[in-house]
């Protein structure tokens, strides 16, 4: 028997609730390979996951969150992984349509995780999860299309948050001068201690304007917000500049035209970290752990337990998390 955090759905009102429970291994769903969970973190998608209608992700009850944890292997069908190896998992929609990594111990298809790359511990894997893989997926398509340090500043948006905590860092580690957006003026020592060199005020892009260019300003952009801002800012952008989109925050429209890509010829990268080939995850969390500067991790870290998850869940929502929380299982 091990520790769980299940959410159950009552049946008269339709609503679920979180139950931090023991269950056994044989609850678990099936899967090539079994993992003793160490670590967990908490994303948007897991405040949506702990809702009491579970956000419109979680169809089949009782369900375990949890869209990311790390851990230990302790038994595989699937030769690629053996007992005692560490791994990573995130995306492919578990804790949404699959068991996640609120328990401590999970079960998962091989091709779901990735091997630990060298130097990187299951806790700070966890610092990093699906924000900061996502983070690095975008700073990679930046730099496959050109962005490089000399090209100028390059825009964070929703930088408090965990995609633009990780993002702040990891381009102010390779030498970009990066100004970082928030709406919330007390995270700026925050922010800098990341490596940010400029703030800007969210609300100096909520603004909307009927000019469709405005001055080329930014080398580059990760998105965390959408809406009017990223309709904004794709204005703003230099010539043949990328915006890597990672998050609606703001609203899933987009009010823009189309002449920021025609005129400037402005890129718009999507950028998904659930259905990530193998080879790409392996490259971001290679590259994670080449060029994330740790001690800036650390400093992101809000350590949690499954106790802590419920309260956590309805935090995220509200836009309450700042950086990174790192959840141990056996704490």
């Amino acid at each position: 028997m091990f520790n769980a955090l299940v959410m159950e759905k009552d049946e008269e009102s339709g609503l679920a609730s979180p139950v931090i429970k023991q269950i056994s291994e044989d609850d678990l769903p099936h899967g090539e390979v079994r993992v003793a969970v160490e670590f967990s973190t908490v994303n948007y998608k897991d405040g949506l996951c702990m809702s009491p209608k579970g956000g419109g992700l979680v169809r089949n009850y009782p369900h375990v969150p949890g869209i990311d944890y790390a851990g230990t292997v302790e038994e595989s069908s699937d030769d690629r992984y053996k007992p005692g190896d560490k791994v990573v998992l995130t995306g492919w929609r578990v804790g949404e349509a699959h068991w996640g990594g609120y328990a401590q111990k999970a079960s998962a298809l091989a091709d779901w995780l990735v091997p630990l790359p060298e130097g990187l511990s299951t806790r700070r894997a966890m610092a990093v999860g699906t924000a900061g893989f996502t983070a690095m997926l975008a700073v990679m398509a930046l730099e496959d299309h050109g962005l490089t340090p000399d090209r100028g500043p390059v825009l964070v948006t929703g930088a408090a948050g965990g995609v633009g905590s990780v993002a702040t860092a990891i381009l102010a580690n390779l030498g970009y001068e990066v100004a970082a957006v928030t709406g919330r003026p007390e995270t700026e020592g925050y922010l800098k201690a990341l490596g940010a060199t400029s703030m800007v005020p969210r609300d100096e892009l909520n603004e909307t304007t009927k000019r469709p260019l405005e001055s080329e300003t930014w080398a580059g952009c990760v998105d965390a917000v959408g809406g009017a801002m990223l309709a904004r800012v794709l204005g703003q952008m230099k010539y043949g500049a990328s915006v890597a989109a990672v998050g609606l925050a703001g609203g899933a429209g987009l009010p823009a035209t189309v002449i920021p890509f025609l005129l400037r010829g402005v890129n718009l990268l999507g950028i998904d970290s659930v259905m990530q080939p193998f080879d790409n995850r392996l490259r971001a969390w290679q590259r994670v752990a080449s060029d994330l500067p740790m001690d800036k991790l650390e400093a992101m870290i809000q350590p949690a337990t499954l106790n802590d998850l419920p309260k956590l869940g309805a935090d995220i929502l509200n836009g309450q998390v700042k950086g990174r929380v790192v959840v141990d299982l056996n704490a």
